[in-house]
């Protein structure tokens, strides 16, 4: 609906995996490094991990872009399966064919292997990449070391690769997996855009759509965009896609900040998630600690009514101390005359409390004057 407003040739913030609209972050750039050595080397399982809308599958497309021909792939994307109906799909998607009319998983697996053999004698690879693997069933996992079993002397025929959620990692730690796990070559977790990379995600995006007319978001819009996403690149697009539909409702030749924020509370049915460094606890610690100091040092300030608070005040003990000595002073002569002395005033001193200079810097108390 936009795209001829802004002068695009398609939407540039569609969450389809397209690989072209991949932006090589260095974790990305990192992660499908690993993946292309995992199938170029002769490596068991590999693992790639990353949270939910980081773009995973899109890594998963462009690598199958970037593989030799003399690659065979198996792509699985729905792991909801069981050890035998997983095997099955394997073979369906190398297109291989049951000899049996109801073969059974051992006949699956005994054509798989003669298919690998075969395949490796011409000097091919085969690889096995299965998306979404943390719903795989511990059996299934099983099933897949199992199948890194099918080797010849010197090289393994099938390279396996899972690409999952956090969890994967999690699940591949229980006890009764620790086969599976040891098996695991090479493994790399994902992590989000930083900010720097999503300003430039952005840009990205809009010049593979075909955006050549300059900043279609306004400065405080990115950094609107920063701060609510996280760096998800699933959260980014959906919120600059609602964003440039807003902005040609209204006309606008661009997306400022009012823009997206109304974009970003149509799309956040909760309100926006706080910035990850929000909820760090030690930076909330380094925000109320000075707070509270401060707060301290005004109650002792506070507490001190005849004491200024400045360094090098005359201490309250030594003010009474001077009033008693007057006292003395101004009755000279009744006890010569045999009159009996009046009793000495008593002033007694109000409770001193430390001054404020005494308690940041802990300045020693003047002595009272003998």
């Amino acid at each position: 609906m936009y795209t001829r407003y802004f002068g695009l040739t398609e939407k540039p913030f569609a969450i389809s995996p397209d690989p072209r609209y991949l932006y090589m972050s260095e974790s990305h750039r990192e992660a499908l490094a690993h993946l292309l050595y995992g199938i170029n080397s002769d490596g068991c399982l590999v693992l790639l991990t990353g949270d939910v809308g980081i773009g995973k599958t899109t890594i998963c497309r462009c690598l199958l872009e970037q593989l030799p021909k003399t690659t065979d792939v198996a792509l699985v994307f729905n792991p909801k399966l069981s050890a035998e109906e997983l095997v099955r799909a394997i073979c369906e998607e190398l297109m291989i064919l049951p000899e049996l009319e109801n073969p059974s998983n051992k006949d699956y697996i005994d054509r798989l292997n003669r298919h690998l053999l075969d395949a490796h004698s011409k000097g091919r690879t085969t690889a096995l990449i299965i998306d979404e693997a943390q719903n795989l069933e511990p059996e299934v996992l099983e099933q897949l070391r199992l199948l890194t079993n099918l080797e010849t002397n010197t090289h393994k025929l099938l390279r396996i690769i899972l690409i999952g959620q956090p969890e994967l990692r999690d699940i591949l730690e229980h006890e009764k997996l620790s086969q599976v796990n040891q098996r695991i070559t090479s493994r790399y977790h994902i992590t989000a855009l930083q900010p720097d990379d999503i300003n430039n995600y952005i840009h990205h995006r809009l010049s593979v759509a075909g955006n050549e007319t300059g900043r279609l978001f306004s400065a405080k819009a990115i950094g609107y965009i920063v701060k609510y996403t996280n760096g998800i690149p699933r959260l980014i697009n959906l919120l600059c896609d609602r964003a440039l539909l807003g902005a040609y409702a209204e006309n606008s030749d661009h997306v400022d900040i009012r823009i997206i924020k109304r974009a970003g509370e149509e799309i956040f049915t909760e309100p926006p998630p706080r910035p990850a460094f929000f909820k760090n606890s030690f930076f909330r610690l380094s925000l109320l600690l000075p707070i509270a100091l401060c707060f301290v040092a005004f109650v002792y300030y506070i507490g001190i009514p005849f004491n200024t608070g400045k360094r090098g005040a005359t201490p309250l003990v030594n003010q009474t101390t001077h009033q008693e000595q007057t006292v003395q002073a101004a009755t000279p002569g009744k006890e010569e005359a045999g009159e009996s002395r009046p009793s000495r005033i008593n002033i007694t001193p109000p409770v001193r409390l430390p001054a404020l200079s005494e308690f940041i810097f802990n300045e020693e108390e003047p002595q009272a004057a003998e």
